[in-house]
């Protein structure tokens, strides 16, 4: 027998022998699968694992939810800048928005529960030589009690979402989802009511008064706590919305005022001129507020008597020296005038 036939017979051999290794069989693979599967399943059941649809979707096909408390109109690239770097590096978008299937509109398949600035990022993305871009979503079915919690709690830790932002949206759910019961809503929340109520607090202050502010979204929740005091009486309130009024219309050119600079101007304006001690005589001039040009508190001045003035400087209202030093030039002419009978030299 020649060489290659003795190989070829011992390799026959080889295959039939059953203690030779033997590659492993197709089935086996098989049975592999049906058992992962079998594991999956029974851990499905036990809610050991919690079964999620994800989706990739066109964002044009999604709409946001009426109750979210994302201000969609104030997203732009700035807002969104650090999402659509992280969208480019990646090559897509990594967590997916929480949605909920819409039934019966023909132009929506989805309603963005929780994702605003996901959908808005893709949205631009697309719109920006980017259209491979999909929204990724997670299904899910929700009550709208249900899709505010879970939103509340998605947002609660974000920084990038203002606080009267949360603030309005809190309020909104008070009347909506818990029928005004403060308790109910803080319990179901899981916080406390002191700290809700700080919430509703802001988002219930006047429209004239947060008006005052440049950019309502750097009202905080500190600030709440200086301004609710400054809204009762109602006369305080009525100087005080008088004021913020004052502030809005003078708004324009220089740099736009801080939200404390705001505030001390309110509060200026809060308190009435002191009365004196002594019972005002008939026909002497009564306490007034000398403001600057643009507004601002500089000194409250209260006539004493014929020949004295008790002047107050406000050097917390935000008005300048300069504005100061000339108000006061004016000031100091006028009560000249009016006590000595002669022109200041």
């Amino acid at each position: 027998m020649s060489s290659k036939n003795r190989s070829f017979a011992a390799g026959l051999m080889g295959a039939l022998d059953e203690s030779a290794p033997q590659p492993e069989a197709p089935t086996r693979m098989a049975i592999g699968v049906l058992a992962g599967r079998e594991n999956r399943m029974a851990e499905l059941a036990s809610g050991a694992v919690v079964a999620r649809a994800i989706e990739q979707v066109d964002p044009a096909r999604c709409r946001l939810w009426s109750e979210h408390n994302r201000d969609y109109a104030k997203l732009d690239e700035t807002r969104c800048a650090d999402l659509i770097e992280s969208f480019k590096a990646q090559g897509r978008q990594e967590v997916p928005a929480i949605v909920r299937r819409v039934r019966g509109d023909p132009d929506v398949d989805f309603e963005v529960i929780c994702g605003a600035r996901r959908h808005w990022t893709v949205s631009w993305l697309r719109g920006h030589n980017y259209t491979d871009f999909r929204f990724l979503v997670e299904v899910r079915d929700l009550t709208d009690e249900e899709a505010f919690r879970i939103s509340d709690l998605e947002n609660r830790a974000r920084e990038d979402l203002s606080d009267i932002e949360r603030a309005r949206d809190y309020l909104k759910a008070l009347g909506r989802h818990y029928g005004g019961r403060q308790k109910d809503m803080a319990e179901r929340l899981k916080v406390s009511e002191a700290w809700l109520s700080r919430y509703l607090d802001l988002a219930r202050l006047p429209a004239d008064l947060v008006a005052a502010f440049d950019d309502p979204h750097e009202l905080k929740i500190k600030h709440v706590t200086q301004l609710k005091p400054l809204l009762k009486p109602d006369d305080r309130e009525r100087r005080v919305l008088a004021e913020a009024s004052a502030i809005a219309k003078g708004r324009g050119g220089g740099d736009p005022l801080k939200p404390q600079d705001v505030i001390r101007r309110l509060a200026a304006a809060a308190d009435p001129p002191k009365k004196s001690g002594s019972p005002k005589k008939s026909g002497q001039a009564s306490a007034e507020v000398v403001s600057s040009p643009t507004g601002q508190p500089l000194f409250r001045v209260e006539p004493k008597g014929k020949k004295e003035v008790n002047v107050t400087l406000l050097l917390q209202a935000g008005g300048s020296r300069a504005d100061a030093e000339r108000a006061f030039t004016e000031l100091l002419a006028r009560f000249w005038l009016n006590t000595a009978g002669a022109e200041p030299a």
